[in-house]
């Protein structure tokens, strides 16, 4: 089912308790995006750790890579249990399409007319000859492959790009003329819109902008906000923050962006009711990536706390019997601890029925930073300030 979109106005942003107020000024855009987590199969453990590492320009260790090609790729779920990817509806020409919000990419790809009939089945797909604002950007082409050996390339077109109250104008939309079939099977997702920063875009030979660095300058601030929740639709808000989505104040930390991520530093770790351990930790905060991937002295020591555990190389990640109680782990924000339950860390089983389960930590060996996914990110309110950069990190009340 899709979601229809819905227009907040914000009034309220000073309400920030300890953070800094932004002014919203009437003439701008303040909106949220309401998400959607229905889809028919979620990416497997292997897969889902796989598929970072090609997202990052890295080789994945071996035992990952066996894992994900020794599996199908999928396992049946429902929204309720697994949360892989979170998807918005966005309209592109005047055709809607339901896209995954990617914080650790820059690229605006979508299914289009130009593939295949079997490739297209059972997607929305963009077709710019049905749009009467499509132009098409001679020469321009883009490529991407994933580590778990998914990926798409094509074309690429302008045209407008809707979402929520906001449009962009002439947005470069990449059109998807090859699709490798791990995208085809999952038909609740028609493509991506890229969040993060706008160097890191892939067309050639001209790197094009991505839809909010488009269209920040008509938000009412230059922001957005991510509110995932565990096993239902949470919501994207752009250019204004809802008190109401987080408890308390929010703490900001600076991002460096030259690398094209919302990079940061987080300072340490705590599993369950353990002492917090200082350690300074990499990190880009990512609602691209499914899992949390930490240095392997965090992961080790996580795992250390749950009973029957093992690092299975058969898998490439560790696992666990599906009835362990998983510990918290907490995580440092310069003063603030963000605490994501154990529940959170159980992943999926992997296979349907089996008694093993994939943890939704794993290690981020060879990558070179922690990738802070959506097992993080549905334990907390996230803001996306390009002022400064920055991020803004809150509690909130969870189900």
């Amino acid at each position: 089912m899709r979601f229809h979109q819905r227009l907040f106005i914000a009034s309220a942003l000073a309400a920030l308790g300890a953070a800094s107020p932004i002014e919203i000024r009437d003439t701008k855009a303040a909106f949220t995006v309401p998400q959607t987590v229905a889809k028919p199969f979620i990416k497997s453990g292997p897969a889902a750790v796989a598929a970072v590492y090609g997202k990052y320009g890295k080789s994945a260790p071996a035992d990952v890579k066996a894992a994900a090609a020794n599996n199908d790729g999928t396992v049946s779920a429902n929204p309720e249990t697994f949360d892989e990817a979170y998807l918005c509806t966005v309209t592109i020409g005047g055709q809607v399409l339901d896209l995954d919000f990617d914080t650790g990419s820059s690229d605006l790809w979508v299914f289009s007319s130009e593939l295949s009939a079997s490739a297209q089945n059972g997607h929305s797909v963009y077709n710019p000859s049905s749009s009467s604002t499509s132009r098409l950007l001679s020469g321009e082409t883009w490529r991407i492959t994933y580590g778990d050996g998914s990926g798409a390339s094509g074309n690429v077109y302008a045209d407008t790009v809707q979402v929520g109250a906001t449009t962009a104008t002439s947005q470069a939309v990449e059109l998807a003329q090859s699709v490798s079939a791990q995208f085809q099977q999952d038909t609740n997702n028609d493509g991506l819109l890229g969040l993060a920063f706008s160097q890191i875009n892939t067309v050639t030979p001209d790197r094009q902008k991505t839809f909010f660095d488009n269209v920040k300058s008509t938000l009412a601030a230059p922001l957005f906000a991510a509110n995932l929740l565990k096993g239902r639709p949470g919501t994207y808000d752009f250019g204004f923050i809802d008190p109401a989505k987080h408890t308390g104040s929010i703490t900001y930390v600076p991002v460096n962006s030259a690398n094209g991520f919302w990079e940061f530093t987080s300072n340490g770790y705590a599993v369950g009711d353990g002492v917090f351990t200082s350690s300074s930790i990499d990190s880009i905060m990512d609602t691209g990536t499914t899992l949390l991937l930490l240095p392997t002295t965090v992961v080790s020591a996580y795992y250390a706390r749950v009973s029957g555990s093992s690092y299975d190389s058969t898998q490439g990640g560790y696992t666990f019997p599906c009835s362990a109680t998983l510990p918290s782990i907490t995580l440092g924000f310069g003063s603030y601890r963000a605490v994501v339950p154990g529940s959170y860390v159980n992943y999926a089983p992997l296979y349907t029925g089996s008694p093993t389960c994939f943890g939704g930590i794993q290690r981020n060996t060879g990558i070179g930073f922690s990738i802070f996914g959506d097992v993080f990110m549905k334990s907390q309110f996230v803001v996306f300030d390009s002022t400064g950069p920055r991020l803004g990190i809150a509690p909130k009340t969870l189900s």
